[in-house]
């Protein structure tokens, strides 16, 4: 069983930035991929961003050279670093792992979750 918490969250100014964490519990944090995803009120959840077990990384379009996510295998911890915010980025964001190494864009392939942190972006 993995345990994920985010955090990092809060409330700033269209292009700001903010840093969010996602602490997991468990050995086998380095072997595995983890993503973030966020959803808006009213709005499906999507995939914002993933790194697989060796840091290859993968963006939505829409976060493309805004978003950073990086892992620290060391602190179990990844990363979603987030400049140039947007109103249009307001939503919870969620960190998820999977049960293998390579990366994913689909909800439905990731066996973990987290609770979710709230990011609102004001204009």
């Amino acid at each position: 069983q993995v345990q994920l918490v985010e955090s990092g969250g809060g409330l700033v100014q269209a292009g700001g930035s903010l840093r969010l964490s996602c602490a997991a519990s468990g050995r086998t944090f380095s072997s595995r991929a983890m993503g973030w995803f966020r959803q808006a009120p009213g709005k499906e959840r999507e995939f914002v961003a993933t790194i697989d077990w060796s840091g290859g990384t993968y963006y939505a379009d829409s976060v493309k050279g805004r978003f950073t996510i990086s892992r620290d295998n060391a602190k179990n911890t990844v990363y979603l670093q987030m400049n140039s915010l947007k109103p249009e980025d307001t939503a919870v964001y969620s960190c998820a792992a999977r049960k293998w190494g390579g990366g994913g864009t689909l909800a439905n392939m990731y066996d973990y979750w987290g609770q979710g942190t709230q990011v609102t972006v004001s204009s």
